[in-house]
């Protein structure tokens, strides 16, 4: 459909549109507009106007002339929530933003039910130029969060929209708040591997390369457990970044990437001299004990190369690594140990841990 259309076309589109419920057409048309909210059909929204449509699809003359037309409400929300400037915003529609903003009495930061404003979903998907537009309103906040506490800058930076995170850090100045959101934010960019994210705010004065979560972890911990390779070896090259670092539940970055299995990335901290690979957690579970009780036999194998990692190692609960690994019916991983000469199947459980041990033996008895 072109944005652009005569005026005999926008006056088709206007008949349409004024009754687009009863058309399958327009169905169709947003039911191809992903994502929706999981709150129903669009085309049941009763608040759903003419102007949301226009402004979903980018249709510049159609919402011109909506505009000038008694009766539109130019900051009327839908079922979601949503305005039509936050559609347009949402779909990168920069035409229809730009002509929204022009607009004497529209709000540019209103938000929908989600707490997202039109700047929040423009800078999640990337779209650049309607950001610009935004951002050239004094009345829209830059760092305003959503009801799960996202702002747009961690929006743009979970999908790596660099440019866009370039934009929103020009608003604002160095105060503490400020360096603190700059912190929240390289932690949350780090979790989600945007490697230019991370760099891009590395270079920023007060950020720190190995700066905590509420939880302890560090930008390498969370990259690490998610198994993002290139933000890990950025963060190995930083003088400041410690690598084996404990967070509240005593666990290391080796320890995250073992329980998830991210094999490359064990063997980048493997290769630093600082990081211990068989460190006991607050369960007293080590990385191989991670990596057994979750399948990753990969990484099991690697470990188990080790001098310096003990596959006998007793937990809080008195448990080793095969004894998880044959409660969790990991059989490859419960092979690959059984098969290691230091592998003790029973371990060394005492007697009051015992209730751990059956499920190794009921696998013993099939295989064997």
């Amino acid at each position: 459909m072109k944005k652009e259309i005569s005026d005999r076309g926008t006056t088709l589109a206007l008949k349409l549109f004024s009754h687009y419920e009863c058309h399958v057409s327009i169905g169709v048309l947003l039911a191809d507009k992903p994502p929706w909210y999981s709150l129903g059909s669009i085309v049941d929204f009763y608040k759903f106007t003419e102007l949301h449509c226009a402004s979903i699809f980018g249709l510049v003359e159609v919402a011109r002339t909506l505009t000038t037309m008694d009766g539109v409400d130019i900051n009327g929300r839908d079922e979601t929530g949503a305005t039509p400037l936050l559609w347009a915003s949402r779909s990168g529609n920069e035409a229809v933003v730009k002509l929204l903003l022009v607009l004497e009495d529209v709000n540019p930061d209103r938000p929908d039910l989600l707490g997202r404003t039109p700047l929040f979903w423009a800078a999640g998907n990337g779209h650049e130029a309607a950001v610009k537009l935004l951002l050239r309103r004094e009345d829209v906040n830059p760092d305003r969060v959503d009801l799960n506490g996202i702002r747009p800058t961690s929006a743009a930076s979970r999908d790596g929209h660099e440019a866009v995170v370039k934009l929103l850090l020009g608003r604002g100045d160095a105060s503490p708040d400020r360096l603190y959101k700059l912190g929240m934010l390289i932690l949350f960019a780090a979790e989600n591997g945007n490697e230019a994210v991370v760099k891009l705010l590395l270079g920023r004065k007060g950020v720190n390369p190995d700066g905590l979560d509420p939880t302890g972890r560090t930008l390498i911990s969370l990259a690490a457990g998610s198994g993002h390779e290139a933000v890990v070896k950025l963060l190995l090259g930083c003088q400041d970044v410690y690598p084996d670092r404990l967070d509240i539940w005593g666990r290391t970055p080796i320890s995250w990437a073992a329980e998830n299995g991210h094999l490359v990335v064990v063997k980048l901290l493997l290769g630093c001299e600082d990081v211990s690979p068989d460190r006991l957690d607050t369960w007293g579970q080590t990385p191989i004990s991670w990596a057994a009780e979750n399948g990753h036999e990969a990484v099991v194998k690697l470990l188990l190369g080790r001098r310096d990692v003990n596959p006998n190692m007793l937990d809080v609960w008195g448990r080793t690594p095969i004894s998880w690994a044959a409660e969790y019916r990991r059989e490859a991983v419960v092979n690959l140990l059984l098969r290691h000469k230091d592998v003790n199947p029973a371990g060394q459980t005492s007697k009051a841990y015992r209730l751990s041990l059956p499920a190794l033996w009921n696998f013993l008895r099939r295989r064997f």
